[in-house]
């Protein structure tokens, strides 16, 4: 689970976005707090800010995500206790708070406003509040069995250590059984095995290297193993180092011109929109 906050001095902007029915937002906690609409509690929220002038972004608001799997086992109850113990890591009962859940999309996820302000007039210390939010929503995951960021992030790097692992085989055996003559050959087997050889242009204009797109991932040649720089490439390709510089000079217009003309077949809209744009020039 992902929590995010911040203080913020829309109150009523972020309540009517919190309480939207077409988000099919729900309350599950409220907290000193009778209104029936964003516009009263907005109001219930002003009477208290009253007694503090000087404090601008009087709201907090939170965010708090389960993951897209522990979301779609959540039920209501337990969609409040997050919202309670969040509530309670974060230091902020006794105040004025309302939660909602939007189910929109397939990834449910809570938002959370708690009024700065307090009962006695003093606004709730909100330094590293982002952090902090994070972190309490780290320890309400812990608590009550769901994933966590950390878990997430080591999930993600899994996934890319296993995507790393095939590309260096794909690159291995294009290299070793094809035996591509060129640049060129060499993109064209990768993509016959579902991988895209992306050009890296640098800012003179020049060919320095590739990135690899592959299952969802977009990675550096050498954020995937050494032997995929375009040095090494070229190398086992067959030419020296001159001759590759020679060449990823020589080859980086056309290169790009074949990408272009990739990503605009490969996605129709984007050429129907270049078409729309190069009939409202004016060529001399």
């Amino acid at each position: 689970m992902i929590g995010m906050g911040k203080s913020i001095s829309h109150t009523g902007a972020s309540m009517g976005y919190g309480w939207n029915e077409e988000k099919e937002a729900k309350v599950i906690y409220r907290e000193h707090l009778a209104g029936d609409n964003p516009k009263e509690i907005t109001q219930e929220f002003k009477i208290v800010q009253s007694q503090n002038q000087r404090c601008k972004k009087n709201t907090m608001s939170f965010v708090l995500s389960p993951t897209i799997k522990d979301g779609q086992e959540l039920k209501d109850k337990q969609l409040t206790e997050i919202t309670e113990r969040f509530i309670k890591e974060m230091k902020l009962q006794e105040r004025q708070a309302i939660a909602f859940v939007h189910r929109d999309k397939s990834h449910l996820h809570i938002h959370l406003y708690v009024n700065r302000i307090g009962f006695d007039g003093k606004a709730y210390k909100d330094n590293f509040i982002g952090k902090r939010s994070q972190q309490a929503a780290e320890k309400v995951a812990q608590q009550m069995g769901l994933t966590t960021v950390r878990e997430v992030q080591q999930e993600r790097l899994n996934q890319i250590q296993c995507v790393r692992q095939e590309l260096k085989q794909i690159h291995q055996k294009v290299l070793t059984e094809l035996k591509p003559k060129d640049f060129d050959q060499y993109i064209k087997y990768m993509k016959q095995r579902n991988v895209e050889v992306i050009p890296s242009i640098n800012k003179s204009n020049r060919l320095q290297g590739f990135r690899f797109e592959y299952k969802d991932q977009n990675l550096k040649g050498s954020e995937i193993h050494r032997s995929m720089s375009m040095a090494r490439i070229a190398e086992r390709i067959g030419f020296d180092k001159t001759a590759s510089q020679k060449i990823a000079k020589d080859n980086t217009l056309e290169l790009l011109a074949r990408l272009l003309v990739f990503r605009l077949t490969s996605q129709p809209q984007l050429l129907k929109g270049l078409s729309a744009w190069l009939s409202r020039k004016q060529w001399v």
